[in-house]
């Protein structure tokens, strides 16, 4: 991770291929495109590898995110519940939907924690969203079972850990719908782009309808095509979806490339007793896009982090004081600054937001250090890493 580090010949192809017929867009102008649809290749690509029945293309994982949401009919007085530990995108995907969002603390496996889920949910409950974080999945067996005990839906935001899996499932089909994100640095990249994935028929075709415009699809003239109802523009550009189709068919190398560098850095760490790692509940399943561990303090992770950046070592983060990541620097999520007005209910629930503590989740995320993965490292440049990221550690301790 991420995707980009391995550019080459099949992703040149693929942009070739658009750029030679010259039709940028993803519907229309069947004449000039000399047979080539390379978004709906793409998907084809998700579904055959991820063993699902329909995947959409969308213009970002945030975009996924909101199609999701629509086609799960959720929106004004509904509560979607989401982790305090993800990305904005999230929260912000929520609230354009109209629904409130409610946070819940995160347990040791990064991702939200069940027993806060069950804790949180009111009559208005209609989603539960864990969002399987730095590459590795949320307690998916536990929050299916609260779904099904309280009738609600379960949509999966997987776009941190493409290509891993929770019980010989892939991450993403296991919930009612599942969404990806394929932005610059993720695992596999269009440089910007998402998906929805499920196997729900009337998801699948709501998804496909919705994300352009309502469209319906029938026939080959876009011009006369029926609107069955309101949709918006979500679509991915053919050039986005040629260089995801060139990605994808290297997905299986870059896992493999990944999980063979984190347990090379990971190995090394266990050798440290202070050092303790973020539990997985399927460890042959994560995506192995970042090494995630605990320090036993947060002064000893804020040390940590400082030696790392001494003795050369990059890409390796303490999200307490991100302004992306957790909700202690989600000041404008907080303040409620909106640039339209928002619905009573969704003001009263982020003003809630401040009235929360989230003690387990401070206490996880202060104390916690993630590493990218890359791929681009030689084996001897991972061991090398390795060998630092310890020196630098004991150095502290």
């Amino acid at each position: 991770m991420p995707g980009f580090e391995l550019f080459g010949d099949a992703e040149r192809k693929e942009l070739n291929d658009v750029l030679e017929n010259g039709v940028l867009m993803r519907y229309g102008f069947d004449g000039m495109r000399n047979g080539h649809w390379k978004a709906k290749e793409l998907e084809i690509e998700i579904e055959n590898r991820f063993s699902v029945k329909h995947a959409q293309l969308t213009s970002s994982g945030t975009t996924a995110l909101n199609t999701a949401l629509a086609i799960m009919g959720v929106g004004a007085g509904d509560e979607v519940i989401m982790p305090c530990f993800t990305f904005v995108a999230s929260f912000e995907s929520i609230i354009a939907s109209g629904a409130s969002p409610v946070l819940v603390e995160i347990d040791d496996t990064l991702t939200m924690d069940p027993k806060a889920v069950e804790a949180a949910i009111t009559s208005r409950t209609k989603v539960v969203m864990p969002v399987h974080m730095c590459g590795a999945m949320a307690e998916l067996d536990a929050l299916k079972e609260i779904c099904k005990k309280h009738n609600l839906l379960l949509l999966e935001d997987a776009c941190q850990a493409f290509g891993g899996s929770y019980n010989g499932k892939m991450l993403g089909t296991i919930g009612d719908a599942g969404s990806f994100s394929f932005d610059f640095v993720k695992t596999i990249t269009c440089g910007e782009g998402g998906a929805v994935i499920t196997n729900n028929d009337e998801y699948g075709l709501h998804a496909d309808q919705y994300s352009d415009h309502g469209h319906d699809h029938i026939g080959n003239d876009r011009g006369v095509e029926s609107h069955s109802y309101m949709g918006t523009n979500y679509r991915i550009s053919e050039l986005h979806a040629a260089v995801g189709l060139g990605q994808i068919k290297k997905m299986d190398e870059f896992i493999n490339i990944q999980r063979k560098n984190h347990s090379i850095l990971k190995t090394a760490l266990s050798t440290i007793p202070e050092v303790s790692f973020r539990r997985i509940p399927d460890e042959e399943g994560d995506s192995c896009g970042f090494l995630s561990f605990f320090m036993p303090t947060a002064e000893l992770s804020d040390k940590v982090v400082e030696a790392f950046k001494e003795f050369g070592i990059d890409a390796c983060w303490n999200y307490f004081n991100n302004n992306w990541h957790y909700i202690r620097k989600w000041d404008h999520l907080k303040e409620i600054k909106s640039l339209y007005p928002l619905s009573d209910q969704i003001n009263k629930a982020l003003q809630n937001i401040n009235d929360q503590n989230f003690p387990q989740s401070d206490d996880l995320i202060s104390r916690n250090i993630s590493c990218l993965i890359k791929l681009s490292w030689t084996e001897e440049e991972v061991k090398d890493r390795a060998s630092r990221m310890v020196q630098a550690i004991k150095s502290i301790l």
